[in-house]
């Protein structure tokens, strides 16, 4: 098959680009998708789909420990069978890489397998990759050349690999990326995490919940420090009596392989120096744009010191370049590298190829989460970001374990809610405890469709749940509060 002309040409087969495929196709748009991997990109095969997996069996692992210390039910674990561990992640990914391939082929999304670079601000030339090649690996010559021009417009989403830090060469054994670890070989004993982020909580939260004696090393002065400082507290804490090592405020000074591990010194928010060995050194220290062989330059682009690519509208996500447009990890921010939100950049790019009017997409309302033990979930702004855009406002709490059924998952926690003062809008919701994750969205379209607390309490949330916490703190900042003075 000879391919020479599109209405949308998408670079990256991820959450970004097949998101934007989709929705180009379902508009009745000629759509092809360049992907030199798997579609489905990180998120699917790398990211969120298998860390969360194997985050499913964490949990199931405490709630073993629970069972038997908290509530006298005498459940033993005998081990955890690695290989059967893996085998049902993979096939929660594969039948959800079928889905994928499934939904672009009905859509009728042409996907070709290859390696893409501009040649221009609407052409692209694509070198074919053997549909058997090992994924990652390029072929010694290419299957087929197109020469490739859009009509409408060109779409990069290429998304993102994992940062390393100088010094640090990741060997997929002791020292591993946060993709290396979902595939390296069986289960730690101790792990040194770096970075402090999502991710980072993340990998520390499994491990430990997998037995491993856990250090997480955060450069900044907390742990998840794009969240609300009270967040932050909470999670630290929940972390530490976990038996998580967490230090906050430190610096990696150097490490050395050894044969059964790693030793690594670290400076702490002290000054101290302290030598922590390990049987792997896990580096989430975040991700960089992927940009390398696209040839930005050829479309007179080019991307910021950072490697992201800048666009020159963010309403119409469109680069300087008029007809390329950019979607996912290679955004800066206000984009946050979330998958939720590259389905939103993906959806709003479509419809503007496709002529239509699509409202920007509101980073403030995207929701973030944290999938460690406990969880994280907020949307909108901290309460330092408020006050620091000179808003006046009004906070209150209220601890998860001033419901019952905070009481009977025991983990702790909290509600925070920002509004501006007065009864004004809402600013920002944040979480931390058992299961947050499920309960965000409510608070999205709280801060999506600016309500004011006023507006929530007349709503009445369902006994006994976690969620009667959300809708106390909202009561008492209506003045309607039960439970709190």
């Amino acid at each position: 098959m000879t391919l020479t002309t599109a209405d949308v040409l998408v670079i990256g087969g991820g959450t970004g680009g097949y998101s934007t495929a989709l929705r180009a196709a379902a508009l009745g748009l000629d759509v092809v998708l360049v992907e030199r991997d798997k579609v489905g990109g990180t998120c699917l095969h790398r990211g969120c789909i298998p860390s969360k997996a194997m985050l499913h069996a964490a949990e199931l692992v405490d709630g073993i420990a629970e069972a038997r210390e908290r509530w006298g039910v005498k459940a033993t674990l005998d081990s955890v069978d690695w290989a059967a561990l893996v085998a049902t992640r993979d096939d929660i990914v594969a039948r959800n890489h079928k889905g994928v391939e499934a939904h672009l082929a009905h859509a009728g999304v042409r996907v070709v397998r290859g390696s893409a670079r501009l040649t221009g601000p609407r052409t692209v030339r694509v070198e074919g990759i053997p549909a058997d090649a090992a994924p990652g690996v390029r072929p010694r010559s290419a299957l087929g050349v197109h020469d490739l021009t859009a009509r409408r417009g060109i779409v990069l989403a290429t998304g993102s690999r994992p940062r390393t830090l100088p010094g640090l060469t990741p060997d997929g054994r002791r020292v591993v990326t946060s993709d290396d670890a979902l595939f390296a070989p069986g289960l730690p004993a101790s792990v040194l995490v770096l970075g402090g982020g999502a991710i980072g909580v993340e990998y520390a939260s499994f491990h430990r919940s997998m037995g491993a004696e856990v250090t997480l090393v955060e450069a900044a002065d907390r742990i998840v420090p794009l969240e609300d400082a009270e967040v932050s507290r909470h999670l630290t804490r929940g972390l530490k009596k976990r038996g998580i090592d967490v230090r906050a405020g430190a610096r990696l000074l150097d490490a050395e392989v050894l044969e059964g591990g790693v030793r690594a010194r670290v400076r702490t928010a002290r000054g101290e120096v302290r030598t922590v060995e390990a049987e792997r050194l896990l580096v989430a220290v975040g991700r960089a744009p992927v940009t390398e062989g696209l040839d930005l330059a050829a479309a007179e682009l080019t991307a910021d010191a950072r490697g992201f690519v800048v666009p020159a509208d963010w309403n119409r996500l469109e680069t300087a370049a008029p007809g390329v447009h950019v979607v996912g990890d290679l955004l800066p921010p206000p984009s946050l590298g979330l998958a939720h939100a590259s389905f939103a950049e993906g959806l709003l790019v479509a419809e503007t190829l496709a002529g239509l009017p699509s409202a920007p997409v509101d980073y403030a309302a995207v929701p973030r989460v944290t999938y460690s033990a406990p969880q994280t979930a907020s949307v909108g702004l901290s309460e330092t970001e408020a006050r620091a855009r000179g808003r006046e406002v009004e906070v209150n709490t209220m601890p998860l374990t001033a419901v019952a059924k905070g009481m009977v998952h025991g983990q702790g926690g909290m509600v925070k809610v920002v509004a501006e003062a007065g009864g004004g809008q809402v600013l920002g919701v944040h979480l931390v405890g058992p299961h947050v994750s499920e309960m965000i969205a409510e608070s999205q379209l709280i801060v999506g469709w600016d309500a004011e607390p006023s507006d929530v309490a007349r709503h009445v949330h369902a006994h006994p749940t976690l969620s009667e916490a959300v809708g106390e703190v909202f009561l008492t900042l209506a003045g309607r509060g039960l439970h709190q003075q």
